[in-house]
């Protein structure tokens, strides 16, 4: 792979079997264990993501596992891909990644989202004894969250005598996640670094929305540039076969996410036994979906890597591989690095 391109583990703390994973009882110690894996085979960054109510994510407290995850490992940048903001107080969220910039220097990333991360009735719980926040607060939320990490919020701001606890030399990196261009250009006004999820809607995510971005920092009045980094859904094997296969299971939760349903992630030999019975629709419905996805054999996925990254103009792409077994899961990180 070319010396310029720095890779990313994005972390969606899939449910495994517990057998698939020696040592780890639950999906939060296996997500320990792929970052203590990853950790010597040269990844800049781990991110983990934030998912609720799910029977295939078990990612509910980012902030936890990046906690536990940057006091496991030593090389890598760690952090949120990202913290739904929606949820929660900027004020409790800029504390929280305060402190673990302060026990983790220049080690910590903050990424935020404006999705909700779940289904309605987790969005109700979270919220109660209130109703959801509208999304529209999205940006007030997002812009009141760097003022108080940078300590910045204008003097008539309610908060602005706030202050942020321990003092640091060097805040967390903010990134705004994004798949679309109404948040590539957010957070260039804001000045955030973007994160942009190409694993979510490879149809619709084009390098328009990085030109958004860098608009909507020059227009800001930023300086400097701003960091960007691809998302990309992934799979390496021995052989282009395998790798395939084992794309398999996320290729199926995404069809059937579009359809309606969410059941536990299938094995992939559960999904070619489900594709038997698939009508031709459904059957075109699998394979393009597939073909968003970066599949093959080492060599064929730097290839594609390479591709991307030049297509985006960038130099960092994160990768998110969602399997049903964990230690094939570990093997595809480790053939992408080598």
């Amino acid at each position: 792979m070319a010396a310029q391109i720095r890779l990313t583990v994005l972390d969606q703390s899939p449910i495994h079997p517990v057998e698939t994973a020696p040592g780890c009882a639950n999906a939060g110690q296996m997500s320990i264990a792929l970052a203590k894996a990853c950790d010597p085979l040269g990844y800049h960054r781990y991110w983990v993501a934030e998912h609720h109510n799910s029977p295939q994510f078990a990612g509910p407290s980012p902030e936890i596992l990046v906690a536990s995850i940057a006091s496991a490992t030593t090389r890598m940048r760690v952090g949120s891909g990202g913290v739904m903001l929606s949820h929660y107080s900027p004020y409790k969220v800029a504390e929280v990644f305060n402190m673990l910039a302060a026990l983790f220097p220049d080690r910590i990333d903050l990424g935020i989202g404006r999705a909700p991360g779940g289904d309605m009735l987790a969005s109700s719980a979270m919220a109660w004894p209130g109703p959801p926040l509208d999304p529209g607060h999205y940006p007030a939320q997002a812009a009141t969250l760097k003022g108080l990490l940078e300590g910045n919020l204008p003097a008539d701001h309610p908060w602005s005598a706030l202050h942020i606890s321990p003092t640091i030399d060097t805040p967390p990196q903010l990134w705004m996640l994004g798949s679309g261009g109404g948040s590539a250009a957010l957070a260039g006004q804001l000045g955030m670094n973007l994160a942009l999820a190409r694993f979510i809607s490879p149809d619709h995510c084009h390098p328009g929305i990085f030109e958004a971005h860098d608009r909507g920092w020059q227009d800001a009045g930023h300086t400097g540039k701003p960091k960007r980094m691809l998302a990309i859904a992934g799979f390496c094997a021995d052989t282009l076969e395998e790798a395939r296969l084992l794309a398999g299971t996320a290729v199926y939760r995404k069809m059937m996410m579009q359809a309606g349903g969410q059941d536990g992630l299938l094995s992939p030999e559960a999904v070619q036994d489900q594709r038997k019975r698939f009508s031709p629709s459904e059957e075109a419905t699998y394979r393009h979906i597939e073909s968003g996805y970066t599949i093959g054999a080492p060599a064929q996925c730097r290839d594609e890597i390479e591709t991307l990254a030049t297509a985006f103009g960038t130099d960092e792409i994160a990768v998110v591989t969602v399997t049903h077994d964990f230690g094939a899961r570990v093997k595809s990180y480790e053939l992408l690095a080598a």
